[in-house]
């Protein structure tokens, strides 16, 4: 038997009023009540119908989601967030795979009203999209964006913090030589990792050992641990600007019989499903997919509900993760 908006109502002990403004995204009802909703929503395993809240609301019951790239575990993780929070509230979530769209261009979500909102993951060229999606008053949240100007309606991790804590986890372990290899300068996460690593050594009077521009790709961890070896001096420890960057330099170090951490400790970002799979464990930073992918959900459906009427930014905190790669046995 189908179950409907009453059954939830009651397994809530809530009013149907109730159950629909949560489904709505009102922001009216307590936080409390909502959860008894969401989880008897969850238990029943309810999906409104999307089709009769279209013809109703004269919504299209989608909301749209562009992301670069999905070989990558942490936006498999927000995707997934974002999934579940908006099937909660009757929404699908249709997914475009997009480096970015020039100033002439339009991208097909965006066009005529395929969606009732649009979340951006990481973009990039992202003043074309909101120059768009403004003119065609489409609400948006933006996930990891690259402009700190545009962070208007948008989720952001604190990488500054995160490159911080990573240094600062190396320097009261005691190393003093202490290289960070990071990704490309377009990226605002890039900025931001360096910028808090190099505070922290800054703070305590000390030098970088090195400081490695390039690619959030194995390779590159790899081919810098490779010339450090080739012109041999290494550091003693190194902070990788994610988890790719540190296999590549684990990998290069253990071929050479260099032990990891004995020898050089290595700290991550990002705590991919690789980084509690390598040996050692990798030490590393983890954006907690979860919350991020909760709080964009949220965000845009309290713009759909006209509960949020000024932008705002919600900045939240990576998690020092410590594992074998920088503790010594």
């Amino acid at each position: 038997m189908k179950v409907s908006i009453f059954d939830v109502a009651k397994k809530s002990g809530l009013s149907v009023v109730t159950v629909s403004r949560v489904l709505n995204g009102a922001g009216s009802v307590r936080e409390n009540n909502r959860q008894k909703v969401l989880d008897a929503i969850k238990e029943l395993d309810y999906r409104p119908n999307a089709a009769a809240r279209s013809l109703a609301s004269g919504k299209t019951g989608i909301i749209g989601l562009i992301v670069t790239t999905l070989q990558d575990s942490f936006f498999d993780a927000v995707v997934k967030e974002l999934n579940e929070t908006l099937a909660l509230h009757g929404y699908f979530l249709a997914i475009s795979i997009s480096t970015g769209i020039g100033s002439d261009e339009n991208h097909y979500l965006i066009q005529e009203d395929r969606v009732d909102g649009l979340i951006l993951l990481s973009p990039m060229k992202e003043d074309n999209y909101i120059m768009e999606l403004k003119r065609r008053g489409i609400p948006y949240v933006l996930i990891d964006n690259q402009l700190p100007e545009n962070d208007t309606y948008s989720i952001t991790i604190d990488n500054f913090k995160g490159g911080y804590a990573a240094a600062s986890h190396l320097l009261e372990l005691g190393h003093t030589s202490i290289a960070h290899i990071c990704g490309q300068e377009m990226f605002r996460s890039t900025r931001e990792r360096r910028a808090g690593f190099q505070q922290a050594l800054q703070d305590r009077g000390i030098t970088p050992f090195e400081i490695v521009s390039g690619e959030f790709e194995i390779e590159m961890g790899y081919s810098t641990a490779r010339r450090w070896l080739q012109a041999g001096t290494l550091p003693a420890a190194v902070f990788a600007g994610d988890d790719n960057i540190a296999l590549g330099v684990i990998n290069a170090l253990m071929e050479a019989g260099v032990r990891v951490p004995e020898e050089v400790a290595v700290v991550g970002y990002d705590d991919h499903y690789i980084a509690s799979q390598l040996r050692p464990h990798l030490t590393t930073l983890r954006q907690p997919a979860d919350k991020i992918g909760v709080a964009a959900a949220d965000m845009l459906l309290r713009r759909l509900s006209g509960e949020m009427k000024r932008g705002s930014n919600i900045r939240i905190d990576p998690e020092l993760i410590i594992r074998e790669s920088t503790l010594k046995s």
